[in-house]
């Protein structure tokens, strides 16, 4: 269920940065880059082989330009793909693979039930893999130019894969835009973290849950994933909270939140020297959380806030945390109230990036200035009062 690229062992060298122009036709394009990987050390043969099925992708340009779910906010979304289906093969999968899981965690420190989360949102625990080919995939998003400089050294790094015998150009197949396995992976990404779990030889992230599930623990450790801490931790927050002070730019110690009377919905709060973050996906009425430093690292995973605090959440209910107090938020704004207020921010001076309707990090920030500017509670979250004030 990957809706943005992750920008995530084999003993090869990382594939080097290509420059090939983007645009044009798709034809030239792939003779650039097959020149390119000429000029990069590989061999001629091996190259013409690679690219001799290589295709153009409507169908990747139209999923690229249409990933409407960003715009579900937090409780919307996180009940749509958190079903009790989910929950109980989160379960069984967790007992089933209980020695793959531990060495997981005792290598690289990353929690089960981060692993479990990741795999159930990706692909439903490795059911739905994508039908896209690959090569076709990253091909045509490489010769787009939104966002080449991403997607052109995946190119390459599929290329090394089929050279391990760990990749074909014709049947491997993933989502629309080149991530492959269980977890979601790019090439690149699999060069880098692709580890044998199973013991057979190869890296295969598409049959192999070992496989998977232990690339996915390496990679989040090199992301920077902390052993031992937690990611994510639902609160309760005092009604004369300072709003302005919440949200994921704003990193205090835990210690200090305590204070201000944050506390623990269950158990009790992380360490008191732990910088953390309250997260208020929607605004102080709706769901309240602690993010700590490990809820950092799931945005080098995805860059989506709604897919990204699913997630995390996510993963404390697989390890047996209870479902969210919802509370009553005030009602979020239409897609084009959405884009009206970021048009209106704009002219503001700040800002929010493309004007997409998408309630991201930088119109977030946004929102917060202009509520204390405005003297409304600062707590981020976009309401048709704020839209009429501005």
């Amino acid at each position: 269920m990957r809706f943005l690229p992750l920008v995530l062992a084999l003993t090869c060298a990382s594939p080097a940065l290509a420059n090939v122009p983007c645009g044009g036709s798709f034809s030239s394009f792939v003779n650039n880059v097959k020149a390119e990987a000429v000029r990069m050390g590989h061999d001629r043969s091996t190259v013409n082989k690679f690219f001799a099925n290589a295709a153009h992708s409507p169908a990747v340009i139209k999923a690229d330009r249409s990933q409407g779910v960003f715009k579900k906010d937090f409780i919307d979304f996180s009940r749509a793909v958190i079903s009790q289906n989910r929950m109980s093969n989160g379960a069984s999968y967790r007992g089933k693979y209980k020695a793959v899981f531990d060495r997981i965690e005792q290598q690289y420190g990353v929690s089960r039930g981060v692993l479990l989360a990741f795999w159930a949102l990706e692909t439903d625990y490795g059911q739905v893999q994508g039908n896209f080919n690959t090569l076709n995939s990253l091909l045509t998003l490489g010769h787009d130019c939104r966002r080449p400089d991403l997607f052109q050294p995946q190119i390459f790094a599929a290329l090394e894969l089929y050279e391990h015998g760990d990749f074909d150009p014709v049947r491997t197949q993933g989502a629309w835009a080149g991530e492959i396995g269980m977890v979601q992976m790019l090439p690149e990404d699999i060069l880098r973290n692709g580890v044998d779990g199973d013991g057979d030889g190869h890296v295969s992230l598409k049959t192999s849950a070992p496989d998977a599930l232990m690339s996915g623990g390496k990679m989040l450790k090199g992301l920077g994933w902390r052993a031992g801490e937690p990611w994510l931790q639902e609160i309760t927050v005092p009604s004369n909270l300072d709003w302005s002070k919440t949200g994921l730019n704003h990193k205090i110690s835990v210690g200090d939140w305590a204070k201000m009377g944050v506390s623990a919905r269950t158990g009790s709060l992380g360490k008191s020297n732990l910088k953390a973050s309250v997260l208020l996906p929607m605004g102080r009425k709706g769901p309240a959380f602690l993010a700590y430093p490990n809820f950092d690292v799931y945005f080098e995973w995805n860059k989506s806030f709604v897919y990204v605090t699913t997630a995390a959440y996510f993963a404390t209910r697989l390890e047996g945390a209870p479902a969210y107090k919802a509370g009553n938020p005030d009602a979020g704004l239409s897609d084009a109230q959405m884009k009206n207020l970021q048009t209106k921010l704009k002219k503001h001076g700040h800002d929010v990036g493309k004007v997409d309707g998408i309630l991201g990090a930088k119109t977030r920030a946004a929102v917060q200035a202009e509520q204390q500017r405005l003297g409304l509670p600062a707590d981020a979250w976009p309401t048709a009062a704020l839209l009429g004030a501005l």
